[in-house]
């Protein structure tokens, strides 16, 4: 007699944050009025016919079959299709969760991949949800978010730079929202506080007050571990100079960024990068 055992590592659960709100599928009609909106939730739109687009922001992005749409909340957004090619898809929204990318993937705001190579398994899934939640079966619920869990898992898994999602407070705000955004996406650039509160035309002692309450961190402060994440990534996957991370990743100089770093992560840049070389071969 032979007995194999696995045990489940403790890790952290999608179900203590994440909570589906709804699942539902439209399709393009003659009376499809299309108008900018945002939610305070993410919305997880998987196309299953036809062509359009995404107007997110004030840009169009085209989608098609098999395409997945993550919208973070508070982006603003509205779907376009084509006559000749009707768009449909199913969509999920989902409170407490938001798409944090990583520096492969430089807007923070959105994420559209393509997920033909597991569509059987994604539209099983995503079926099921409809079914379920249109039968009201008793239990219904449990189902339908376990599904979304493991959904969210496997689509993690086929990414190169992986849709990580992350816990949000549920009470996030347009302003705060907004502030972390961009600095996600410009955390390169020269920003100082004064910078963010000019962007959404408040005073910088509010602002500072309003995103510490809202995050349990600074603006500033997470401006730093924006950056220190970009770096952790280009050391451990590039053999760039600590100069030229220094530069890419918004510093002002290598030694500025290596005091830093050590602060953070208890280790230096150099120390990082040795440590995860060994990982990685450990792992080939």
């Amino acid at each position: 007699m032979s007995n194999e055992r696995y045990d489940m590592t403790s890790g952290n659960s999608l179900r203590k944050s994440a909570k589906l709100l709804y699942v539902s599928t439209a399709k393009y009609g003659g009376d499809w009025h299309s108008v900018q909106h945002t939610h305070n939730c993410s919305e997880l739109f998987y196309v299953i016919e036809g062509n359009g687009q995404f107007l997110i922001e004030n840009q169009t992005y085209p989608v098609s079959v098999n395409d997945l749409v993550i919208i973070n909340p508070n982006v603003l957004h509205t779907e376009l299709s084509l006559n000749a090619s009707p768009l449909r898809y199913i969509v999920l929204g989902v409170e407490g969760l938001e798409l944090k990318a990583n520096a492969e993937y430089q807007n923070s705001n959105f994420c559209i991949i393509n997920f033909k190579n597991i569509k059987d398994t994604i539209l099983l899934y995503l079926q099921t949800m409809l079914q379920e939640t249109e039968s009201r079966s008793p239990g219904h619920e449990i189902i339908c978010q376990d599904l979304m869990e493991i959904l969210i898992v496997l689509l993690g898994r086929q990414t190169n730079f992986s849709t990580t999602l992350t816990p949000v407070n549920k009470k996030t705000n347009r302003l705060c929202g907004s502030t972390k955004r961009y600095i996600d996406n410009h955390y390169k650039e020269n920003i100082t506080l004064e910078i963010l509160a000019e962007q959404n035309h408040v005073s910088k002692y509010y602002l500072a007050h309003a995103f510490a309450e809202e995050f349990g961190i600074s603006p500033i402060n997470y401006l730093i571990s924006r950056r220190i994440q970009e770096a952790e990534h280009l050391l451990a996957n590039t053999d760039f100079s600590l100069s030229l991370i220094s530069i890419t990743t918004g510093f002002s100089s290598a030694s500025y960024f290596a005091q830093i770093f050590k602060k953070q992560k208890g280790i230096s840049p150099r120390e990082y990068r040795k440590e995860s070389r060994k990982v990685q071969q450990k792992s080939l």
